[in-house]
């Protein structure tokens, strides 16, 4: 069995119900996946983050983040991952709002102006949270190479987000669930 095959046995497993569920979107649907049940298990962040280092490794990229909190595991398996294997990539996060004390940051991490980045997401639906990912780590100087989601609810987000210019790849979509 493969990794990606793998991931999505733990993913079908632990993560996918079924039902009438409300969507952070607002929309209402029949699925509902917690990747939170999945990213937060070491076998399972382990294969997430090895799948981003293969899309990843020869593209030079610096930095990996996303949308707290569902990209803080992702970002940090795929950091971790790129590191066994020789390449520094840092993690960051991106907070929905700006903190009002400290640095008032809206990113955090270890990133400098000019890094070429990777925006991580859990689950794309609309591709809002990750539109505002995107343009929070731009306003911060990186560059935005390409966008990796480990879900593709298949509900237009990753075209929404390939209109804006950014190449997006997933690991699985709703047909494979």
């Amino acid at each position: 069995m493969n990794m990606r095959e793998e991931l999505l046995g733990i993913v079908r497993r632990d993560a996918v119900r079924f039902g009438k569920f409300i969507l952070a979107s607002g929309k209402e649907s029949d699925l509902y996946v917690d990747l939170r049940k999945v990213t937060l298990q070491p076998r399972a962040a382990f294969l997430i983050g090895s799948i981003i280092y293969e899309m990843i490794k020869d593209r030079g990229i610096q930095a990996i983040g996303g949308m707290s909190i569902g990209a803080d595991p992702i970002a940090t398996a795929a950091s971790m991952v790129a590191y066994q294997n020789g390449m520094e990539t840092v993690a960051f996060l991106v907070r929905k709002e700006k903190k009002e004390h400290g640095t008032r940051n809206l990113v955090e991490g270890p990133i400098e102006k000019g890094y070429k980045a990777v925006i991580v997401e859990d689950v794309i639906t609309t591709g809002s949270s990750t539109v505002t990912a995107i343009r929070h780590a731009e306003g911060e100087g990186m560059r935005i190479d390409m966008v990796i989601g480990v879900l593709d609810r298949m509900e237009g987000g990753k075209s929404t987000i390939e209109s804006l210019g950014y190449e997006v790849r997933t690991i699985l979509s709703r047909e494979d669930l």
